[in-house]
């Protein structure tokens, strides 16, 4: 996997209205990187535990992404990243603030990419992140995942007259898909053992996907279904595009934290099945997946799948669905 730390581009930025993020930089100054000065790096080093450090600093540092809509992204407010993740992030901030009695616990946003998201969890930089990251194997052994919280088939963003309609049709064409993602490593290795001799493009983001999708320098997106039905709601003419293809896998999301450390993990785990519970979770669902939602008021109209719904009905942090079935 390559985790080479990228800048934004000019393009991405005003593909998504995007002003003052930056890679470097918290997107939010509620609080120094610790309230002690440190880095959260140099604090790990010693071995402590993410609850420790968190209250030490007294601030918890969460990552997030600029551009996984509807799950963690910016929208009018470059300071302040909202989604469907990132309403179960701050459900699992308030956690950990019961936890530690600590009500006025600061909270400090970090900006990751596919690419920065896992070093940026191992370093200490960030103690989470819930996004749009996949929960697979290879990953587990760099580090830990909460409970799933959404599954996804990975399948095709094409214009509707492109002549594509599956993987096979991707023979001699352009694909793009984004750096750093399991649709990555699968389209190339489906492409070497098919000898379609497709032209694979990484953007660094899904935004960056898109826009060579939209401007014609590629024939097809690959990406999660709905990160694919993502682009397309918020595209200027969405009836134009649509999503086709036989799901190449089915994957799960979970939030992403540092291996080893099972005390947070019972508390990131214990605030989503809460919310499942609770039945808390349906009204996220709904306020994001099926009600117009900023910057543009889109309505995506993607339905809960029944994947989501035995997952939410049997939690788990398994890598793999307990029965995959196509949306």
């Amino acid at each position: 996997m390559d985790y080479r730390i990228k800048t934004l581009s000019l393009a991405t930025l005003l593909a998504f209205g995007i002003t003052g993020c930056n890679n470097n930089q918290s997107s939010n100054t509620d609080a120094p990187a610790n309230a002690d000065g440190s880095n959260g790096s140099e604090q790990m080093a010693d071995g402590s535990a993410t609850l420790d450090k968190i209250k030490k600093s007294g601030t918890i540092v969460v990552g997030f992404r600029d551009s996984s809509i509807p799950f963690s992204y910016i929208a009018d407010n470059p300071n302040q990243p909202l989604g469907y993740a990132h309403d179960l992030e701050m459900k699992v901030v308030d956690a950990v603030k019961e936890k530690l009695a600590m009500p006025d616990l600061k909270v400090r946003y970090n900006l990751i990419t596919s690419q920065t998201r896992i070093p940026l969890v191992q370093n200490g930089t960030i103690d989470f992140e819930c996004g749009s990251t996949t929960n697979n194997e290879e990953r587990q052994k760099q580090v830990a995942f909460s409970t799933g919280f959404f599954e996804i088939g990975t399948r095709l963003l094409t214009k509707k007259d492109s002549g594509i309609n599956d993987f096979p049709d991707l023979k001699g064409r352009t694909l793009v898909t984004t750096a750093g993602t399991t649709s990555e490593r699968y389209i190339r290795k489906y492409n070497d053992d098919n000898k379609l001799g497709a032209k694979i493009i990484s953007a660094k983001d899904h935004g960056e996907a898109f826009l060579m999708l939209e401007n014609g320098r590629a024939d097809a997106f690959m990406m999660d279904d709905v990160l694919l039905a993502g682009e397309q709601a918020k595209s200027a003419h969405p009836e134009e595009w649509h999503i086709v293809g036989t799901p190449q896998s089915f994957e799960i999301y979970g939030c992403m934290m540092r291996k080893d450390d099972p005390e947070f993990k019972a508390v990131v785990d214990d605030a989503l099945k809460k919310v499942y519970a609770s039945g808390e979770i349906n009204d996220i669902y709904k306020k994001w997946f099926m009600t117009p939602i900023p910057p543009k008021n889109i309505n995506m109209n993607f339905e809960m799948s029944e994947n989501l719904k035995q997952l939410i009905a049997n939690p788990h942090d398994g890598a793999q669905p307990l029965e995959a079935s196509a949306k």
